[in-house]
């Protein structure tokens, strides 16, 4: 099912199927989400939830058992319920079923807000432990921008700007999607990255962490139009696209893909999320229309 938010200058869809934001339109009508594609990619704009990445060998080792689990977790083909609602904001709801828990064997509350702001919107996860053992999880997100966002404009004439002066490094992939031990290649050079699709055809994606920043905007090298991306919460960010493709994935991440040297056990996971009993942790993430 989709629901709609509404303010004076937004509206948006929510669908209850990945309890993902689907849509995303200013007064003038312009879309700011992709709207899939499956020459290039059918998703939109997917929860990450309880892995990001892929797994080695698509397992994982929890509690001395092997449990498989694809890439990026199962909260995106799962069907989330709304549990409340306003007119600029719903919140949805997912628990552990037989299905997960053969996946990932731990009960669990994940709410997602998603909420219209003035200029923008913000998803914020909830996650709940209602069980009696830690609950170990990573979270993140997988927003799909269109880019170019206007006709006539190229996604070359984008570049990507961190809020701060960088001097990183991206990680890098192996081609079954895992990251390379000690590995990686300088990549922001001042805090910014002029956009250019041989790099994704080369690399597949921009994965940094440890970032000054707080925040990075995809934008017009002219008009300055485009959106920001505040992800201070999340300790990592990624960007992902297909050569060709006219969107930019812009990703906070609480976790990510294994190292080809890992030890395979969940609570080893870089970035890994432990709550204990009864506990819970809010993270969130905000999106802002430049509009100069």
């Amino acid at each position: 099912m989709t629901y709609t938010l509404s303010t004076p200058s937004l509206t948006a869809a929510v669908r209850t199927l990945g309890g993902e934001l689907v849509s995303l339109r200013d007064s003038a009508g312009t879309e700011y989400i992709w709207q899939g594609d499956p020459a290039f990619w059918s998703g939109q704009n997917p929860i990450l939830f309880p892995i990001v990445g892929s797994l080695k060998d698509g397992r994982v080792d929890i509690g001395g058992q092997a449990f498989e689990m694809g890439r990026h977790g199962f909260a995106r083909g799962s069907e989330f319920v709304p549990v409340d609602q306003g007119s600029d904001f719903i919140t949805l709801e997912l628990r552990e079923s037989p299905e997960t828990l053969a996946r990932f064997p731990f009960p669990f509350v994940l709410r997602v807000r998603h909420r219209l702001l003035e200029n923008g919107f913000s998803t914020a996860f909830t996650i709940e432990n209602p069980g009696r053992n830690p609950l170990p999880f990573c979270v993140g997100a997988h927003t799909a921008i269109r880019c170019p966002l206007f006709e006539g404009e190229r996604f070359e004439d984008y570049d990507l700007v961190f809020d701060r002066p960088e001097d990183a490094s991206t990680l890098l992939l192996t081609p079954q999607g895992l990251l390379r031990d000690n590995e990686a290649e300088p990549m922001l050079r001042g805090g910014g990255v002029s956009l250019d699709y041989a790099a994704f055809q080369r690399l597949d994606t921009l994965i940094f962490q440890g970032l000054r920043s707080q925040s990075v905007s995809l934008r017009h090298k002219e008009t300055g139009r485009g959106v920001s991306l505040d992800f201070h919460e999340f300790p990592m960010v990624a960007f992902w696209t297909k050569p060709g493709a006219p969107f930019l994935c812009m990703e906070p991440w609480h976790g990510c893909a294994a190292y080809t040297g890992e030890s395979g056990r969940f609570q080893d996971k870089p970035h890994v999320l432990t709550l204990a009993p009864g506990e819970r942790k809010e993270l969130t993430y905000t999106f802002t229309l430049l509009n100069p």
